[in-house]
Formats: C-alpha cells, structure tokens, sequence
C-alpha cells in the first residue's frame, strides 16, 4: 500500500463543499484505509473487543501509511494533509473496528495535532517525527475524576521552580494512556485565574513520579485503552510548557473542536458497519416466505437510518472543510459531533432490531457495534455540552448573549 504522503499533496481538498464529490487523492485513501482494515482489523476486532488488545501491530502498519501524522507537517515526518483526509481514515477504521479508530483519531487531533499547531519547532522536532513513523501513540490530560466536563475547575496544579515546573494532581479517562508515550497535560499555573490560569505541558510517560493507573474496564472501543494519570512531584522542564502560561484552556478547546470531527467520524465509521450488517442480515433472511428487506416496517427503519447515516457525514464533512478553509467550525463541529454521535446510536440500535435475537449475541458484530456506538455521545464533551456550545453559538451570530 502506499503511504499517505503520495496520495495526498498539500493543496489538495474540497474546493466547495457543496459539490459533494471528494477530490480524486482523497477517494484514492479512503480506498486505501478500507482495504486496510477489511483486511488487517475485521478479521480480528472481535478478539481485540474481547480480549481489550492494544492493536499494536496494525498501529505500527498504519504509521507506515502515515496515518498517525495526518494533519501534521511533512517538515517533521506527516503527512501535510488536511481535517477532512483525517475524518475519511477515521470512518475508514471505525467501520472495522470502533477501538483502533478512537487511538488513531486521538492521537491525532489531541497529540500530534496540537503540538503540530501550536509547538515550538523544537518541541516538533522531538515529540512529534518518532510518534508519527515508528507508531508510538500520544495521550492528552485534561478531565479530572472530580472535574468532568467542568475542565476549568481541575485541580491537577503546576507550580514553577527555576528553569522547570513540578506537576501534581490526577487526570481520568486518558485514551491511549497505557500504551502511550507521552502526554499534552492541562494543568493550573495560576489558582486565581480561572480558565486564564491553565498551562499546557508536554510529559513523556516515562518521567519520574509519573505512574499510570490500571486499565478502564469499558463497555466499548476496547482496544482503546484509557487510564488515570497519577502525577507525584513531576519535573516537567520549562520548555516543554506548550504555548504562553496561561493559554492551556485555549489550546485544549480549540484542540477539542478538531477532535469532535474526530469523534463524529468515529461514529460515522460505527454507524456504516451496522448499516451494512443490517442490510445484509435483512437481504437473505427469510420470514413469511420472503427476505425480510422486502417487509415494510425493514424498509422504513433501514430508510430512516441511512437518511440520517448520510446527513450526519455531510455535517462531518462541512465542518472538516470549514477549519480546513480557515473559517470558524466550533458550532459546526459541535453540530458534527451531536448528530453523528445520536445516529451511531440510533442505527446500531435498530440494527439489533433488524436482527433479532441473533443481533443480541456475541456471534455478531451487531452487539460490539452497539457497545461502540455508546462513547461517540460522552467524551469530548456529551450531547448536553454540545447543545451548549451550539446554542451558544447560534446566539452570539443573532446578536445575544447566553452568560
């Protein structure tokens, strides 16, 4: 297969969103990432669900593929890509399995994709070249087990002395946190100035006083592991500080707004599985003498969920294009991720519905895609932070304030 970088030049992309044809180079990967995970993850998502496997050889292949520096700069080993190449390799993945989807699109909007924007060329130079070719995946530290959502009450505080910081605190849900190399965390700099207060910092995992937390038990994306982050005294030189002191939260959110394409096209992937599974389910079983895709009450929910299947990737698609062309997408990723999430929901649901008992059991992917499904609605904000956000939004566009 060839890597990423042939496929894609840096110009390439959407010139119009609503021409809702995907330029040839973006086709041609997207082709790329379906071989690969028909061939190197399906036959074995069901043993990674089971047995909460790091896929850790297919990350290295895709990392040969460039899939782990996407939207990073080919100057320190990316791909020089852009947000909508991402979220066609995230669905790509996620159609085969949900957990390999949630490493790649992680490591990539909240590891690489940071320190790729935002990096000094010498923080580029040594967290980002090894992470995106030899396949070591990053992590990003912002909830707290007491925090949640609320990520400006964290309590995980920085505290600088000389020419280094000393971190202290515990982050949760931290994906990619057992296997990971290092770790964007938030942390507070300044206890007294809100969200003006937070710092970022780049950790590798091997610091002193650093120590990883056992393995979250999860309903879904298995493969994916996440963990606490117990941080004890942790030296973290003054160079490592991402960005000013100060500009933490900033950094995590517009961090965040990439991930929720992320998410929604993790979600998408989930979906398109399900859709697929029930198709095929329902095009050769029988009932009543006939395939039961021929029955009304299978047409109808087959028809509402590849309706929604659809308009959900065109949203995830809008809002790739709209950061790619430099133009506002927090409202429109939020959009993204809101409905892409509900519909991954919605239609493996009524894919186990399509199946019948035989959906319910571990013999089919059914169930795993259901269990997978669940998550693209919680992190990186759940559905009410996105109405939040959204809402917010559409009020500041007709002249309002919501605070």
């Amino acid at each position: 297969m060839r890597s990423l970088n042939t496929l894609l030049r840096p110009s390439a992309g959407v010139r119009n969103i609503s021409s809702l044809v995907l330029p040839e180079s973006h086709s041609k990967l997207k082709n790329v990432c379906r071989k690969f995970s028909e061939s190197e993850l399906r036959p074995i998502a069901a043993k990674l669900d089971k047995m909460q496997m790091f896929p850790s050889d297919q990350i290295k292949q895709l990392a040969d593929l460039g899939i782990l520096g996407v939207v990073v700069d080919k100057k320190y080993g990316g791909s020089g890509a852009d947000s909508l190449a991402l979220s066609i390799a995230v669905e790509e993945i996620s159609r085969c399995c949900g957990g390999t989807g949630s490493i790649v699109s992680i490591h990539n909007a909240l590891y690489a994709g940071i320190i790729n924007r935002v990096g000094t060329p010498e923080q580029k130079l040594q967290f980002l070249p090894d992470f995106i070719s030899r396949g070591i995946v990053g992590c990003f530290a912002l909830s707290e087990p007491g925090s949640g959502s609320d990520a400006a009450n964290m309590h995980t505080i920085a505290k600088r002395e000389g020419d280094h910081w000393i971190l202290n605190g515990t982050k949760a849900w931290v994906t990619n946190g057992i296997e990971g190399g290092a770790i964007i965390v938030m942390a507070r700099s300044d206890i007294f100035k809100g969200h003006n207060g937070v710092s970022a910092f780049i950790v590798p995992t091997n610091t002193p006083g650093l120590t990883k937390g056992k393995r979250d038990d999860k309903l879904g994306i298995r493969a994916a592991s996440s963990c606490n982050i117990i941080l004890d005294n942790v030296i973290v030189p003054a160079e490592n500080m991402l960005g000013n002191e100060g500009d933490g939260f900033k950094i995590a959110m517009s961090g965040i707004d990439l991930a929720r394409i992320g998410i929604a096209s993790q979600a998408l992937g989930i979906s398109q599985a399900a859709m697929d599974c029930a198709i095929d389910y329902a095009g050769n079983r029988t009932a009543f003498g006939n395939a039961i895709i021929k029955l009304s009450a299978v047409q109808q929910r087959l028809a509402k969920m590849a309706t929604r299947l659809e308009a959900s990737r065109l949203l995830t698609w809008k809002a790739a294009w709209l950061r790619d062309n430099n133009q506002p997408f927090t409202k429109a990723a939020s959009m993204a991720k809101l409905e892409a999430s509900q519909t991954a929901t919605y239609v493996t649901h009524n894919c186990i519905q399509i199946l019948g008992g035989i959906g319910y059991i571990a013999d089919m992917p059914a169930e795993r895609h259901y269990r997978d499904a669940r998550i693209t609605e919680i992190y990186a904000g759940p559905t009410d932070i996105q109405y939040l956000v959204i809402a917010e939004k559409l009020a500041k566009e007709y002249g309002y304030k919501t605070r």
